[in-house]
Formats: C-alpha cells, structure tokens, sequence
C-alpha cells in the first residue's frame, strides 16, 4: 500500500468510469486499512466493522497469525497443478473432518461459497442420478449456475430461464409467516408439508437434493425453528433426495456452534463451508462421505478448477481452525451475541420502529418497520439509519440491494471484545436516538 495521499475526486470518477455494477450501491468511503474489528478510511476516519467484511472475517481484519501465514506461503508455496498435493491441503482435510461427525469423512477445497455449493449440487446429481434440485424462498447460495438456480432471495432476473427442476419451499419466518397454530404461534411444519406438496405436484419424479442455510442470513437473519433440519433430512430421504446444508457464513463458531447443525439431530450428507473459513481468504470447502465420493467417483464425477486444493488458503484454513479453537472464539461467539441483542431488546422499549431482533451466536438480525401492528418494512428508513450509522463511526448496513427490505444483517468478528461491542453498540442506539425520536 503506498502512503501517498488519495485524491479522493480523482478516485471516485475512475470508478464510476470503470468498474462494472455487480448489484447493489458502494459506500461512497475509500478504504485505505482494516485491523481487527475496525476499518480505516483515507479521510482518517476509524470504523467499527459489524459486519466482517462481507460476513467473512471471523477472526478479525489483519490477524497477525494469518498475515504471517500468508506472507509464508506466497513466497515459498504459492499455487500448484490441481494435480499435486501439499501439506497444507491434506492437514485441513484431516483437522476439518476431525471436528465432524460420522460420515462426514472427505473434503475438496474450493474458492467461494458459490463455487462449494456448485460442486455440491453436482455431486447430489451425479449420485442419485436426478436432477431437481430444492431451495428456500429466500435463500442465497450464489450466482453460478446450479447455485444461482436455487437462489430465490435475488439475483434471478434478467438472464432468462434457470437450471431446470428448480423448486422451492417456502423459507420459515416466524415472525411474517402466515402459517399459525390457534394460540397464533409459528406452524412451521404445516408451511414446511405445505410446500413439500406443491413440488410434489409439480416434480417430474428426479429430486435429486435440498439445500439449505441454518440461518437464512441474506433472507433476513432468520434462524431455523427448532426441528426444523430434522423433519427436512426426513423428508429428503423419504424421496431419495441427498441434503446439503450450506454454513458458509455459520460455520467455524460464528452461529456459537463449531457447526450450526450440530444440535439438529442430523448429519447433513454433504457440508459446505466457506467465508468463514478464510478469514477473507477466498476459501470453501465440500465434505461427504466415503460412500458418496466412491459412488460420484465411479460415475466420472469432476469438478476440476484451476484453485482447488490451492496452498495459500488451505494454510490459511489451518491456521483459522487452530485460533478458534485456541482462543475458545465459539464460547465468545455466544457470549457477545447474547449481549447484542440484550441490548437491542432494551432498544426496542424505546423505538417503536423496532418490529423484530433474531438471529444466532453472532449473527443477529434487525428488521425495521413503520408500525408494530402492520409490520409493513420500512426500507427508507432502515437506510437512513444505517447512513447515520456510518456517519458516526459504525458499519452494519448490508441492506444496499433492495431486495433484503429494511433488516440489518449484523455480524462482527467472533474475536470482538465485551468493550468494543459496547463501543459499537453505543454508536447503533445513538443513531436510533438521532433519527427515529
């Protein structure tokens, strides 16, 4: 990085002249540093990072252990054929796959979430031999093809017809869903048979998989009811169906669990990591079973691209393994989550505009709305806090692209401090006070 000083008029006309929209709005900030849980500008601006990057440094910005690891690897084992092996690959195999259950027992390192669940829906396919593939409505699991397919929260317009044999089910909201038991609470699994029934009705008879997120971050925070995962695996296996759960952003101790579907009762038959997995490193990874990998293999399954099992990030993947469990960052996970939405509960006695607070270990869900009694969204205002926000010193808007409605999707680093949550926290209710009194 050089410390020549930015011209900051000169920088933004050569983005704005440049750089292809890929969705969404920039932050009209230049970036100049990030180290731990804050991010610098070039104004000289210090801000608190809610929400790790793009949901994907879990340890923190610049964490010592992984620059060192990084700066190791680039000069000494950077990139190799696909074809060869090194160190680095087969240690993360073998500490990732130590910390899950039976049969979870293979692992392939990929580069991005989208590219893991790609690579994961392929498998499912050449296994079963079908081809229609199971989605939430308001998942998000990438924008390649087979992923981009079983995406229903955005990002499906304008490009013609999707994957063939995309269906959907209803994605559980408590608190919008329509789906109620005479006391009025949440009949999750009614909505959940419902659903199932409408792509009964509409299968060619080859579901091949469901995928699916334990917590439906880009969908609203929203946090699977209880059971849910398990009436889910039921009902794949009762159609032959393989399910995949996708813990890009809940895995690695973010949702306060090493995994988030470690308390479900079920093992998913294929696992996908990423996000949290790096760092901020482009890392993912697909972990099966014996018996799916011997089977997809005899079939002449491939997925062969040109940074799988690259060292870099699986060194990186290593060392991020290690510090978690090291620094015990799933307990603080936990810990700190519950103080987040302690304090917002106590916001919400003051703010009216408050309509909901969800969320898991450290990701925690804020939903906005005009009035309580309707529960309309209210997206404009839900920007203009998260500018006032910005303004005083605290980045926790990734509500930009349109489609997410007024809900702040939050999730600082699991390495934050009781008292750097405090400092975050103290500049979020002062931007309530600030715009909604």
């Amino acid at each position: 990085m050089s410390d020549q000083k930015i011209n900051s008029e000169e920088f933004w006309a050569k983005a704005d002249s440049h750089l292809l929209s890929y969705g969404g709005t920039f932050v009209r900030k230049i970036i100049t540093k990030a180290k731990g849980v804050y991010i610098y500008t070039n104004e000289g601006e210090k801000i608190i990072d809610f929400t790790s990057g793009q949901m994907s440094c879990l340890i923190g910005h610049g964490n010592d252990e992984i620059t060192e690891t990084i700066a190791n690897y680039a000069a000494n084992l950077d990139h190799l054929y696909s074809g060869m092996l090194c160190e680095p690959v087969v240690e993360l195999a073998d500490k990732l796959t130590s910390l899950l259950p039976e049969p979870l027992t293979r692992a392939a390192f990929l580069s991005t979430g989208g590219e893991a669940n790609e690579c994961a829906i392929k498998l499912a396919k050449t296994f079963t031999g079908k081809f229609e593939i199971v989605g939430l409505s308001l998942s998000w699991h990438g924008m390649t093809g087979n992923a981009n397919a079983c995406t229903y929260q955005a990002g499906r317009s304008g490009q013609g017809p999707m994957m063939p044999g995309s269906y959907v089910l209803p994605a559980p909201n408590a608190y919008r869903s329509i789906f109620r038991n005479s006391d009025g609470s949440y009949d999750w699994k009614t909505e959940m048979m419902y659903g199932w029934s409408l792509i009964d009705a509409s299968s060619t008879g080859s579901l091949a998989a469901c995928i699916v997120e334990p917590v439906l971050s880009s969908g609203g925070m929203l946090v699977l009811p209880e059971g849910y995962l398990k009436e889910l695996k039921n009902q794949c296996e009762k159609r032959g169906m393989l399910l995949i759960v996708d813990e890009a952003q809940t895995g690695i101790g973010r949702s306060g669990a090493m995994f988030a579907f470690e308390d479900s009762g079920i093992v998913p038959d294929i696992l996908c990591l990423s996000k949290t997995l790096g760092n901020g490193i482009p890392l993912s990874a697909v972990v099966t079973s014996d018996e799916i990998s011997k089977v997809t293999s005899e079939r002449g399954f491939m997925f062969y691209t040109t940074h799988v099992n690259d060292p870099i990030p699986a060194a990186v993947g290593c060392k991020v393994l290690d510090i978690v469990i090291r620094e015990n960052y799933v307990e603080n996970a936990l810990l700190r989550g519950e103080q987040f939405r302690n304090h917002l509960k106590k916001m919400a006695g003051k703010f009216q505009c408050i309509g909901d607070i969800r969320g898991r270990g450290l990701m925690v869900g804020l939903e906005i709305v005009k009035d309580r009694e309707s529960k309309e969204t209210d997206q404009q205002l839900a920007s203009q806090l998260a500018a006032k926000m910005m303004e005083l010193g605290l980045s926790a808007n990734l509500i930009a692209v349109k489609s997410f409605g007024g809900v702040f999707r939050m999730a600082p680093p699991i390495s934050i401090t009781e008292k750097e949550m405090d400092e975050g926290l103290t500049l979020l209710e002062k931007a309530f006070e600030e715009i909604c009194q």
